[in-house]
């Protein structure tokens, strides 16, 4: 049988193949470009410059090794690292919980051998350290969303409504001065020397004097500063919902440096809510672009970007555990967490849980914890290749602080101290 007519009609009707094999090419580029983003967590919009400068020989800041110690702010510093490179004896024991059905969304601080945490409701208070007692509550406002700080036998807050910001002592919860702001504040206040630094709503940064609350300056923000201040080298860091973040002098409130994110650029929205940590001569922070950014902390040079597939409200934790290089630690509202090589950006490892993952991580030695506000959780993981150490059914957003002895530990609602063995023998003893 003759094939000519059939043949001569397909060819006929033959359409060109360019177009399909445009789309397999285009098919195998976003492949290869999702594998080199689960490898290393870079996407093609990602910046990377390794001309910026990276102090790798910071030293570690000495812990006291005495009984009484202090988490004073958010962050455990200044600089808000949220790394404490003190030893936990595990395993971890429960010793006590406080209660309540009210949102707790920022963790304690700790100093004197007393937590202070400010609920949802405007409520303030003082528990003790190795019982869980309730030593005060005072009521400051009716919405509180910051975690205090404790300086010198006072404790700094901040509240939303109405925005104020307010000074107390510790010890007897008396108010010492209270200043209303033309705004709304969730900013947890920073105190170095005779200073405490906030951010406002309305893009005001306050400097004002500890003692007496008067204002010494004030700098204006291109957006809303939700967002605690971080400290280093007489600096101010902080990023706004205008999509700015920017550095300013202490000292004087004067601007520096200031630099976009680069969502707005690829047509995503950015906002910094992200509390910024401070490192190895770097600043990190996370956007709601879904983007955790490296500045130069001396000239605000980008230094990389790393896309995590969510926005990112936590502050990212910097730590070098021994054993391991100086690395970032951080969550997003994908369900992933990543470890990232503070000077490249490169992911370390990643897990993937699922659920948000909305607030800060903490690194006490050598372990990561973190908290899903979906499945209400907090995980602890190696710091080095993100193997699980610990596990709790209870968790919302920023979960952890420690003393060195204990972790205490801050549910959805409800607040949980753990103690490691070294306490536990101590007790045993004394008895």
């Amino acid at each position: 049988m003759s094939q000519g007519p059939f043949i001569s009609n397909s060819r006929r009707h033959r359409r060109p193949r360019w177009p399909l094999m445009l789309l397999i090419v285009l098919v195998l580029g976003a492949l290869a470009a999702g594998g080199a983003y689960l490898i290393l967590g870079k996407s093609p919009d990602d910046v990377s410059n390794e001309d910026v400068e990276f102090q790798d020989d910071e030293k570690q800041e000495e812990v006291s090794k005495k009984p009484v110690f202090a988490w004073p702010t958010l962050g455990y510093t200044p600089t808000r690292t949220r790394y404490l490179n003190r030893e936990l004896q595990y395993p971890l024991t429960r010793s006590w919980s406080f209660g309540g059905s009210v949102l707790i969304e920022f963790p304690p601080v700790l100093a004197d051998r007393r937590l202070f945490f400010v609920k949802n409701n405007g409520e303030a208070y003082s528990l003790s350290a190795p019982s869980g007692r309730v030593l005060w509550r005072k009521r400051i406002g009716r919405l509180g969303a910051a975690s205090p700080t404790w300086h010198k036998g006072r404790v700094y807050l901040t509240s939303l409504d109405p925005g104020q910001v307010l000074s107390m002592d510790a010890k007897t919860a008396r108010v010492r001065w209270r200043k209303r702001l033309p705004s709304r504040s969730e900013s947890s206040p920073l105190v170095v020397g005779n200073r405490v630094f906030l951010g406002s709503e309305d893009g005001t940064v306050y400097a004002l004097n500890a003692k007496s609350g008067r204002t010494l300056w004030t700098y204006k923000a291109a957006g809303a500063v939700k967002s605690a201040l971080a400290y280093s080298g007489g600096k101010l860091y902080f990023g706004d919902y205008g999509d700015q973040f920017q550095a300013i002098r202490a000292k004087t409130g004067k601007k520096i440096w200031s630099k976009g994110g680069i969502g707005r650029s690829l047509g995503r929205g950015g906002r910094f809510y992200s509390s910024p940590a401070i490192a190895f001569g770097r600043v990190y922070v996370g956007n709601y672009d879904g983007r955790v950014y490296s500045f130069s902390a001396g000239s605000g040079e980008i230094a990389w970007t790393r896309e995590t597939g969510g926005y990112v409200l936590g502050g990212p934790a910097v730590a070098n555990v021994p054993g391991t290089r100086p690395t970032v630690y951080i969550g997003s509202s994908s369900g992933r967490f990543f470890a990232m090589d503070a000077r490249t950006g490169r992911t370390r490892w990643s897990k993937e849980f699922g659920g948000r993952i909305l607030g800060s991580a903490s690194v006490i030695e050598d372990v990561v914890y973190f908290s899903n506000i979906d499945k209400k959780s907090t995980l602890g993981l190696s710091a080095k290749d993100g193997r699980r150490r610990f596990s709790f059914g209870r968790g919302g957003y920023t979960p952890v602080i420690s003393d060195g002895r204990r972790l205490f530990l801050t549910g959805y609602s409800s607040v949980y101290a753990f103690e490691g063995k070294e306490v536990r023998t101590a007790k045993r003893k004394s008895r």
